[in-house]
């Protein structure tokens, strides 16, 4: 999903819900699994990753108004009308893309395998 990101700008910026906003969204007592310290760290390690920014707030609208991107990718399993931004976006003349995901790639999916062992 990142490399694909990456190849629809000049440059990638990955906006990471700090723990807490994590917690809040409701994704259960066990997340998230890796601190925000180290998911940003990974992330950034990327080759696709230009900046990593942490973001306390339950949406990164706040930093999609401040950073105004040419373009805000997000997951295919988001409609256009449900993804954050996008209004904002397409507003000041960018574009949204949804790109499709891997099936069965996501730390939800991961923590029910290790679950069920």
């Amino acid at each position: 999903m990142l490399e694909a990101a990456r190849a629809e700008g000049d440059a990638l910026i990955v906006a990471v819900n700090r723990d807490a906003s994590a917690r809040r969204l409701g994704k259960g007592p066990d997340r998230p699994v890796v601190a925000e310290g180290e998911r940003a760290r990974l992330l950034a390690a990327l080759a696709a990753v230009d900046c990593v920014v942490l973001f306390d707030e339950d949406t990164p609208l706040a930093l999609i108004r401040t950073l105004r991107p040419d373009v805000l990718v997000k997951g295919a399993d988001y409609a256009v009308e449900a993804i954050v931004g996008a209004k904002e976006v397409e507003g000041w003349g960018g574009r949204v893309v949804r790109v499709p995901l891997v099936t069965d790639q996501s730390t939800t999916r991961l923590l029910e395998r290790l679950r069920r062992r």
